[in-house]
């Protein structure tokens, strides 16, 4: 089971600017995108300042993002790598169903990926993660690399603060449409 401590959670920084950005899309009416509590689990409690210290992780999360934009549910993790490819590890099975499981149900599943070494944002979809993932299964490599992102799904970060995620996916819905 994964644990919580006083370092926190990596990725907080992605999430914090993803967080940003959704209250902008909620604001400008295109978007409403909610960010989906991990359950855990306190272990140790500092009293005196009421702050946990030390918790696990209760149950298996499903994703970090759920919600609609113009219409079309989303549903999205967010990813962050210092390497020159994004390690499958970081990405589980049961989070994988889901999403599969929510493209069935006619939405749209991703992940926000940021290169760290690049310093780029790019949305990948979960069919893609898919491919990887079962090919790893198989003895294949065990990461995506970074050749596999493609720049029409680069996100870029506008206003100096916001990650606009909606375009390189308008893009994609446009181009499932057009087939």
């Amino acid at each position: 089971m994964g644990y919580w401590n006083t370092r926190g959670l990596r990725g907080s920084v992605l999430e914090e600017t993803i967080n940003l950005t959704n209250d902008l899309y909620r604001e400008k009416n295109l978007a409403l995108i909610q960010k989906v509590p991990t359950p855990i689990k306190p272990i140790n409690i500092d009293k005196g300042k009421g702050v946990i210290t030390l918790a696990y992780f209760d149950q298996k999360s499903t994703v970090d993002y759920i919600g609609v934009a113009q219409g079309v549910p989303l549903c999205f993790d967010a990813k962050e790598t210092t390497k020159e490819s994004l390690p499958l590890a970081n990405i589980h099975l049961h989070q994988i169903t889901f999403m599969e499981d929510f493209v069935k149900q006619g939405g749209e599943a991703f992940l926000i990926v940021y290169f760290k070494k690049y310093d780029r944002y790019f949305l990948f979809m979960i069919d893609e993660v898919r491919k990887y993932y079962d090919a790893s299964v198989s003895g294949g490599r065990k990461s995506i690399p970074y050749t596999a992102f493609q720049d029409n799904m680069e996100i870029f970060i506008e206003g100096g603060l916001y990650l606009n995620y909606l375009k390189p996916l308008s893009r994609y819905i446009a181009s499932k449409r057009s087939i």
